[in-house]
C-alpha cells in the first residue's frame, strides 16, 4: 500500500492536505464517554495521521484544532481544550522535534493566555529547522478573520487599490509560506467548510469522510490519498 500511495504522490504532486478534525464529541458520546475523552482521543489520531504523513511523503498538514467560534461553547469545555493543547505540546514536543516534524501555528494568537502563547512560541523555535513534515495547527482561526486582517495589513502598507493582486492577498495571510491544500478532509459526515481556509481551498479536491476523528488513521489517510488520486483537477479550464 505505502508504494501505491507514494507513487499517486508523486504522480499527483500532492504537496498540503488540510484537514477539518470533526466527530471528538460524537465518537465519546456514542460510546458514553465523556467528552475530553474523545478530545484525548482525538490528539492520539493527529499523532498517527503526522506520522502516517511522514510515511508517505505529505509534505504539509494543516489541522484545525479551535476556531475563532468555538470560545461560545461551555467555559468547561473551553478550559479543557486550551490545557489539552499546552500539555501535549509540552509532553510531545521532544518526541515531534526528533521526528523531524516543524510546527507552525495560524490564528490570532494574542487572544490565547500568556503561558500558552510561551509553549507555542518554544513550539516554533524548537523545531523551526527540522525538515520533515510541516505541521499547520489552527488555533484561535477563523478564515474570514483571516481575510480581513490580510487586508488590514495591505492597506496600511500603502499599496495602491489597482496595484492589489491575488498574490498580495495571499502573501498576507497566515499561510503565506505553505502552498494551498491540494486535498480538504473534513471527518465526521458533516458537509460544511466551518470558516476554514477559505482562500486556500479554492481549487482544493474535498474529501468527505463518516468516520469520527478519533478513528482516523493510516489506512483512511491512503484512502483520502487513493480518492485524490481519481479526481481530475481543472482549475476551471
Amino acid at each position: 500500500m505505502e508504494t501505491e500511495i507514494k507513487n499517486i504522490i508523486k504522480d499527483t504532486d500532492l504537496k498540503h492536505i488540510a484537514i477539518i478534525m470533526d466527530g471528538n464529541r460524537r465518537w465519546a458520546k456514542e460510546k458514553n464517554l465523556p467528552s475530553a475523552l474523545g478530545h484525548k482521543k482525538g490528539v492520539e489520531a493527529l499523532k498517527t495521521t503526522l506520522r502516517a504523513c511522514n510515511d508517505f511523503g505529505v509534505k504539509y498538514l494543516t489541522v484545525y484544532a479551535f476556531s475563532t467560534e468555538n470560545w461560545n461553547r461551555k467555559k468547561e469545555e473551553v478550559d479543557f481544550l486550551m490545557n489539552l493543547v499546552a500539555v501535549t505540546l509540552t509532553n510531545e514536543l521532544d518526541e515531534m522535534h526528533k521526528e523531524n516534524v516543524q510546527i507552525h501555528f495560524i490564528g490570532d494568537l494574542t487572544k490565547l493566555s500568556d503561558g500558552l502563547q510561551k509553549i507555542l512560541a518554544n513550539a516554533v523555535e524548537t523545531t523551526k529547522n527540522n525538515t520533515g513534515v510541516i505541521l499547520q495547527i489552527a488555533l484561535n482561526y477563523g478564515s474570514r478573520d483571516e481575510i480581513v486582517n490580510a487586508v488590514k495589513k495591505v492597506v496600511s502598507s500603502g499599496v495602491n487599490v489597482n496595484d492589489i493582486t491575488e498574490k498580495i492577498i495571499s502573501d498576507n495571510l497566515y499561510t503565506s509560506n505553505v502552498p494551498d491544500p491540494d486535498i480538504l478532509v473534513r471527518t465526521g459526515g458533516e458537509q460544511r467548510i466551518s470558516n476554514y481556509l477559505l482562500w486556500q481551498i479554492a481549487y482544493s479536491e474535498i474529501i468527505i469522510r463518516n468516520e469520527f476523528w478519533p478513528e482516523f488513521d493510516k489506512n483512511l489517510l491512503a484512502e483520502c490519498i487513493q480518492e485524490f488520486g481519481k479526481r481530475q483537477r481543472r482549475y476551471g479550464k
